[in-house]
């Protein structure tokens, strides 16, 4: 009896996650179906779901609408993201790897202090700051520096690096100790290698963050030489009137990036993801 419930009981869960996942896929296929439509044809309801009148005209037009010394270039805009958004993903793995690593490993008068301060700093919004910041460094409005520096620490980053550094044996670090190695090279040769699926959920869910970020750039930068992809859609979206279909094709040319560095990290995502289940 026990043997026939199982694999009912296996196909209702398919089933339901199926479902589940068909539904929240829904918004994507409408995306991407409507940057292939006319304008006048993407705000129609259900009926955006049909497959009709499909073509790439969309999104030749985004490119050639951004493609001059007045409106700004589409990939000069696109650059400025992929940079910032490198900057910020190798800084942060670099540096919240390294403050994770002092904060489990080695032993100093008040560290339990500050990773509760890391602890409390998770709980405040960068909205809160935002305003506060924005005086702090007005005289650095238009940079690429200061589009990357305030997102390279990151509190949830040190917590999750710190969460995945405990699990690993301390006897793998005392036998490099044995051997000579300081704490620069256990931490390089041996911690890092052994933390792949961490570093690479560190930097999906900070490319994520960083790759979206809106509200500090509407702050910081008004000068379209360095201004990121996302602040140009809003732009973009402004103008009047409304080409929804060119709209939703520099939604899908957002996205895209996206997709592309999940994909390459998708593996040690799953790893890491699956790891930290385990260990809940």
């Amino acid at each position: 009896m026990a043997m026939t419930r199982m694999p009912v009981r296996r196909v209702l869960d398919y089933t339901v996650l199926s479902v589940l996942a068909f539904v929240f896929a829904l918004p994507a296929l409408y995306l991407f179906l409507g940057s292939l439509k006319p304008s006048d044809e993407v705000l129609n309801g259900l009926s955006g779901f049909l497959p009709t009148h499909l073509s790439f005209d969309n999104y030749a037009a985004v490119l050639d609408s951004l493609s001059s010394d007045s409106t700004g270039y589409f990939w000069q805009f696109m650059g400025v993201s992929v940079l910032l958004s490198f900057v910020v993903v190798t800084g942060g793995l670099i540096v919240n790897s390294m403050a994770a690593y002092g904060l489990t490993r080695l032993k100093w008068r008040g560290q339990n202090a500050v990773f509760t301060l890391v602890l409390l700093l998770m709980l405040i919004p960068f909205e809160s700051v935002a305003v506060p910041l924005f005086y702090m460094f007005n005289g650095q409005r238009n940079t690429l520096f200061i589009q990357a520096l305030p997102f390279v620490a990151n509190a949830f980053a040190i917590y999750q690096f710190h969460t995945f550094f405990k699990k690993i044996p301390p006897s793998i670090e005392e036998a490099a100790r044995l051997d000579g190695a300081g704490p620069w090279r256990t931490f390089f040769a041996i911690i890092v290698p052994m933390s792949r699926p961490v570093f690479a959920s560190v930097a999906i869910l900070t490319f994520l963050i960083q790759w979206g970020s809106f509200l500090w750039p509407v702050l910081m930068v008004s000068d379209p030489a360095v201004r990121p992809l996302p602040l140009e859609m809003s732009v973009f979206q402004g103008q009047q009137p409304p080409d929804w279909g060119q709209i939703l094709a520099f939604g899908v040319l957002l996205v895209l990036p996206v997709l592309i560095v999940f994909a390459f990290f998708q593996r040690w995502f799953v790893e890491g993801v699956a790891s930290s289940a385990v260990k809940g």
